[in-house]
């Protein structure tokens, strides 16, 4: 409980630094992976959003079919990353206001 508008504005002013703490890890998020043959890298942000895509000449042994595949689960693992990282950050934001 607070008893002045000092301690209440401390408070504020806390909570607030806090919350642009976990905007700033959030958006420093940046999340790799590779997929098992090597052909292809995907980084994505915190929001899993593709932000890089590497290619190996690893892709010119792939069909269409199996690019397409390969392309989507290496982008999906590394949101998944993201994602964890996320949560993580997040947690930790939650825990420390209790």
């Amino acid at each position: 409980m607070v008893e002045t508008m000092d301690e209440l504005i401390a408070k504020v002013q806390g909570q607030l630094y806090r919350l642009q703490d976990l905007a700033e890890a959030t958006n420093g998020i940046r999340a790799q992976e590779v997929s098992p043959d090597g052909a292809v890298t995907a980084t994505v942000d915190g929001a899993g959003a593709l932000v890089g895509l590497e290619f190996s000449a690893a892709i010119a042994k792939l069909s269409p079919a199996d690019f397409e595949r390969v392309l989507v689960q290496t982008a999906q693992a590394a949101a998944h990353r993201a994602f964890g990282e996320r949560a993580e950050l997040v947690t930790a934001y939650n825990r420390a206001g209790t």
